[in-house]
């Protein structure tokens, strides 16, 4: 697959959160400034220092450290099973990886859904254990209470609206928003939300001009995935987007690399090298 050329930098690129200048922490100051002078930008999750030191050289602003780490990273099935402790450890490995990128943390199943008593204490193992610099919980009205104490704590918060992944059993995996009232009560959560003192809304799954709506009535940033191009950033999970996710992908996704066939044909290489006699050669032999 052939790879797209890297956008140009916007005018004032020592500002740009992709292609700027300086080796900084971005901040959710930064995010904020981005909506205001109409700058896109992407975000990517990562679940290891590795990649995401790669994303972070990269120039990838945002990382999230998503419980999408049960699908594609632990072999589960859903986000579900998800825990805390996995998470907190797999988001302290980003957070070492990375040096310049916003990292925000997922709160999983089960660590919120409480109350707000319950978001704060493990929103704070993952702020001070894990060094995430922001969370991100899922669900509008219901998660209200918890989103206002996070951010009187000092906390930022990432709000995730549309398609719930957590919520897998009750929803499914289907576009959001498709009614009348559907929608209506999306752009009401959405500003809910805001108004609670969340930094940026994630909209999974929902129809194009009703993400691009909820991005007009906002004044923080709105983050697309499977919601058209109308939101202000866009995010991907890491696997789908480099063609490591084995199987169908989903159609809001675009393959930029073949990672699944680079991989096993390297190890196709190594195994025949290996059984062949061929490997370890002389140059790889000490004396």
């Amino acid at each position: 697959m052939t790879l797209q050329a890297a956008p140009k930098p916007s005018a004032d690129s020592s500002k740009a959160l992709y292609g700027g200048k300086g080796t900084r922490r971005i901040t959710v100051h930064d995010i904020a400034a981005a909506k205001a002078r109409g700058e896109k930008w992407p975000m990517l999750t990562a679940y290891d220092a590795m990649t995401a030191s790669v994303f972070d050289e990269a120039g990838i602003p945002v990382i999230l450290v998503g419980d999408s780490m049960g699908n594609c990273h632990l072999g589960y099935e859903t986000t579900v099973p998800v825990t805390m402790d996995e998470m907190t450890f797999l988001s302290a490995a980003v957070v070492r990886g990375t040096q310049r990128a916003l990292v925000v943390g997922d709160l999983p199943f089960g660590s919120y859904q409480e109350g707000p008593v319950q978001a704060l204490r493990n929103a704070t193992r993952l702020i001070k254990d894990a060094g995430v610099h922001a969370v991100k919980l899922e669900g509008g009205e219901r998660s209200l209470a918890q989103t206002e104490l996070l951010v009187q704590a000092g906390i930022p918060v990432m709000s995730h609206l549309g398609l719930t992944p957590q919520s897998v059993n009750t929803m499914g995996y289907r576009v959001q928003g498709r009614t009348d009232e559907a929608a209506h009560r999306l752009l009401s959560d959405a500003k809910a939300a805001q108004d609670a003192g969340a930094f940026a809304v994630v909209l999974e799954l929902v129809p194009a001009e009703l993400a691009a709506e909820v991005t007009r009535s906002l004044h923080i940033p709105t983050i697309g995935i499977g919601a058209g191009a109308g939101t202000d950033a866009q995010v991907l999970v890491w696997t789908d987007m480099a063609g490591l996710t084995g199987g169908k992908v989903p159609r809001f996704t675009k393959q930029y690399a073949n990672l699944r066939e680079t991989l096993g044909d390297a190890a196709r290489a190594f195994a025949e090298d290996v059984s062949g006699g061929e490997f370890p050669a002389e140059e790889h032999t000490f004396h």
